[in-house]
């Protein structure tokens, strides 16, 4: 369901499912702004989020990215993009209940592929691929739960799956 009040549309999934990109693609296709929470979050605290992690623990992180969910679903009326973990906190699930929110689901492959092995991502320190198919294991129940409509990226252009999403809002099945 969608409420008349907030974004168009809300891009979840994990990291490298390209809900950054997508989000530009969908915002210029119909003429509104595209907004990143982590960029939020990294207006708001002055730093990297790579930083936050570092400096000041992944549990800062998570309280500031609560708040910058929260107050983007309130603000924004374009298309928004949440940082992957981002539906972890009970709060921003609840929060995202009357919104119409897109899983972009991407595999391990092209996950690792997209992020790259040699990543600056806080929660990918070690082993790169265990660590994505960890987080991918873990959250893919959660995106599952939260979305309203869940596209596949795989083997996938950004366009392709915009278009997608596209058609999927504005033709909805009958």
């Amino acid at each position: 369901m969608t409420t008349a009040v907030g974004p168009r549309v809300v891009l979840i999934g994990p990291m490298g499912a390209g809900k950054t990109t997508v989000a530009h693609l969908l915002a210029d296709a119909w003429g509104v702004t595209a907004r990143d929470t982590d960029h939020d979050i990294e207006a708001t605290a002055g730093k990297p989020v790579s930083e936050i992690f570092v400096d000041d623990g992944e549990a800062v992180f998570r309280a500031l990215e609560a708040d910058a969910v929260a107050a983007a679903l309130d603000t924004h009326d374009g298309v928004l993009a949440l940082g992957g973990g981002a539906v972890l906190a009970d709060v921003t699930q609840k929060n995202l209940a009357d919104h119409t929110v897109v899983y972009l689901q991407v595999g391990l492959a092209d996950a690792v592929k997209r992020v790259g092995l040699g990543s600056g991502r806080p929660l990918l320190l070690g082993n790169v691929r265990a660590r994505i198919k960890q987080l991918l294991d873990e959250r893919a129940p959660i995106y599952a739960a939260v979305a309203t409509i869940t596209v596949e990226t795989d083997g996938r252009s950004a366009e392709d799956v915009a278009a997608e999403i596209i058609r999927l809002i504005e033709e909805p099945p009958a």
